[in-house]
């Protein structure tokens, strides 16, 4: 693996998974980062785990360990080493920091961070864009209903006007002219 400041940022970032509604990363490919075995890794959490709550880290299920190799996040089971891994989110990674020591812990930190920054800037830009799409749809909604409207007064427009339909009876104008015509004739 390159050295932390020449690291990739899309492979920090295609290892930040979510997991309970969580963006995690697993101790596993955190140690690779690292530089360190993942006993080693999970050793130090185990050693300070009053630094580690719930809401930093916790141990994955059986069911979620086999969804991440049916999704290919992890190879097989065995890549875990035999034990459940621990997922760790934005807090409990920068807590790391504090457990390993290592120049390249505090290195890789830094860049984990920055991944974990430029992810959530780049959800916050789609959630904007969203909105400014249903806002567009909206727009063109109304506009529609409008040409629509249009397209109905111009057909109305070209339909070919019904001829006038004769009344029965005698209308006013009639009367008066077939009474002048009749008193004329006497």
């Amino acid at each position: 693996m390159a050295k932390p400041g020449g690291l990739v940022p899309e492979v920090i970032e295609r290892r930040i998974l979510l997991i309970r509604g969580h963006k995690v990363m697993l101790s596993v490919h955190l140690a690779d980062l690292y530089g360190v075995e993942t006993r080693v890794l999970n050793q130090a959490v185990r050693r300070n785990i009053g630094r580690f709550p719930e809401d930093f880290m916790f141990r994955l299920t059986q069911a979620e360990s086999d969804w991440l190799v049916s999704q290919n996040v992890i190879p097989h089971r065995k890549y875990l080493g035999g034990s459940l891994p621990y997922a760790f989110t934005e807090q409990g990674v920068a807590m790391l920091s504090t457990v390993l020591r290592s120049e390249r812990a505090i290195q890789m930190n830094i860049a984990i961070m920055r991944a974990f920054v430029k992810l959530r800037e780049i959800l916050s830009t789609h959630k904007e864009l969203g909105l400014k799409l249903k806002q567009l749809e909206m727009k063109f909604e109304k506009h529609d209903e409008e040409i629509h409207a249009i397209f109905e007064a111009i057909r109305e427009l070209m339909t070919p006007p019904e001829p006038p339909k004769r009344r029965i009876g005698f209308g006013v104008e009639e009367t008066k002219v077939k009474y002048r015509t009749a008193k004329r004739a006497y």
